[in-house]
């Protein structure tokens, strides 16, 4: 393959399963550094802060730090500070996006008469109060928006529902489409990203393991695109989709060997 001038990674499922590191992550990893590669780390989670991510790679033993790192919270919060800023919004989520909101002074509100923004995220803590606040404020005209799509996360195990099924569950009820997803596929973390990494997207690589994000996010920007089968796509399901990776990779751990020219990795 042409050697690219920047690489995007996604996390869960394509460096790490929950708490463990993929085999051959860290090595692959340390080999595009030694050889100064510019990386940068993209989630759609918003469930931990960038300092939290970075944290976690590290102790894995990746060292990285917090700005190497971009979540979906940071893109949202950019976008609405451009956009609406000082808004009072109710979040569908967990602390670390509640306190991303506080932290760029918009007002967290559970009154749906005040609710200017429903956001509607991953939240491994979603009930039936929540879900009727968030109907109420849209119901009286609150705009729609979301950190991410994904249907699951990839954990060590299996999957478990995502911020897929939180927008899920408040379409159904307020008869409302989601407005704008900020997450992967979006370019608007494709922007973030390539600001990071200072080069334009057709002189990227985007690696990840979900078709529907990572592969379709690379497409649409123009990025050459890796997948992994160390996530939540699996071989034979790349038999019934219109989304063709550029590569496909077992894992991460192939990612040196391709750019050596190593034809065991598999060019779609």
């Amino acid at each position: 393959m042409t050697r690219p001038k920047g690489i995007i990674f996604d996390l869960d499922g394509t460096l790490y399963l929950s708490d463990q590191l993929i085999p051959g992550a860290r090595e692959t990893i340390e080999w595009l550094r030694q050889r100064a590669y510019p990386i940068v780390f993209v989630s759609n989670k918003p469930l931990e802060s960038r300092a939290d991510y970075a944290a976690k790679l590290t102790r894995l033993d990746v060292p990285t730090r917090a700005d190497e790192v971009i979540n979906s919270s940071l893109v949202l919060v950019r976008y609405l500070s451009r956009e609406m800023p000082g808004a009072t919004v109710f979040a569908v989520g967990e602390p670390p996006l509640l306190e991303e909101l506080a932290a760029a002074h918009f007002v967290l509100s559970e009154d749906p008469n005040e609710i200017m923004v429903v956001i509607a995220s991953f939240d491994r803590t979603f009930d039936y109060r929540k879900l009727n606040i968030a109907f109420q404020a849209l119901r009286n005209g609150a705009r729609f928006f979301a950190t991410n799509a994904d249907a699951t996360c990839p954990v060590a195990g299996g999957e478990i529902p995502d911020a897929g099924a939180v927008i899920g569950a408040l379409e159904g009820c307020s008869k409302r489409k989601v407005e704008l997803v900020v997450g992967k596929p979006s370019p608007l973390i494709v922007e973030v990203a390539l600001e990071q990494l200072g080069r334009p997207a057709s002189e990227c690589l985007m690696v990840g393991d979900r078709l529907e994000t990572d592969i379709v996010m690379g497409q649409r920007a123009g990025m050459a695109t890796a997948l992994v089968l160390s996530g939540v796509t699996r071989r034979e399901d790349l038999a019934h989709t219109s989304v063709c990776p550029d590569y496909v990779l077992e894992s991460v751990a192939e990612l040196p060997r391709l750019f050596e020219g190593d034809k065991t990795a598999r060019e779609m």
